[in-house]
């Protein structure tokens, strides 16, 4: 039986929000889209802050993430959310990061702290859904650096491809639904229809 964590701030995994992508296809920058009442990004980070002893934001940003307080660092890849993680796993002073994009809309903070509690024996915890593999809503540690950086440096920007060179523990079928009852965990946002599908999720 699964059993929900109730637990104070983790201080040995770092939250690591992904805020360098260009939205190109919704247009604008999606960070600050306002949802059911907040940005987006503030809706991550309120879950991180509640979770994680410390929080990072990869990309390189405008002043709008001063005000929060937090470490902003570069890609060093620039160009891809595995650069992104590769970053933060590069930054971050603990062994594990947990990520996830700035654009998500309802981030599960039961599950992200069930994905955390998994970490033991495993380089990496990953979700997968209905719709496969969600590796940015993920728990990875320092020792994806190297095979990480080997697919970056021969072009290859594909999570997923990191995978059969790792342990990893995923989470699926009967275990995901305990905490991911209504699949809206993973929901986020790309274009402008799904901006209005969002908005409707809250009723607005």
């Amino acid at each position: 039986m699964v059993t929900v964590m109730h637990v104070r701030q983790l201080d040995n995994i770092t939250g690591v929000i992904l805020v360098g992508g260009k939205s190109r296809r919704m247009g604008k920058d999606k960070a600050f889209l306002d949802v059911c009442g907040k940005p987006l990004f503030e809706r991550v980070l309120e879950v991180f802050r509640e979770s994680f002893a410390q929080t990072i934001l990869v990309g390189n940003r405008d002043e709008r993430f001063a005000g929060y307080g937090l470490q902003i660092v570069p890609d060093i890849y620039p160009g891809s959310a595995l650069g992104g993680l590769y970053a933060g796993l590069r930054h971050a002073a603990t062994d594990y990061v947990f990520v996830a994009p700035c654009d998500m809309i309802f981030p599960n903070v039961k599950l992200l702290r069930h994905i955390c509690s998994l970490k033991d024996g495993f380089n990496a915890v990953v979700p997968k859904s209905a719709y496969g593999f969600e590796p940015l809503y993920a728990l990875y540690d320092k020792n994806c650096l190297e095979p990480i950086r080997g697919m970056l440096e021969q072009g290859n920007p594909r999570i997923t491809s990191l995978y059969p060179q790792i342990l990893v523990r995923f989470v699926c079928g009967e275990e995901l639904e305990f905490f991911d009852k209504d699949g809206k965990s993973f929901f986020n946002i790309n274009t402008p229809e799904e901006f209005v599908r969002a908005r409707k999720e809250c009723g607005e």
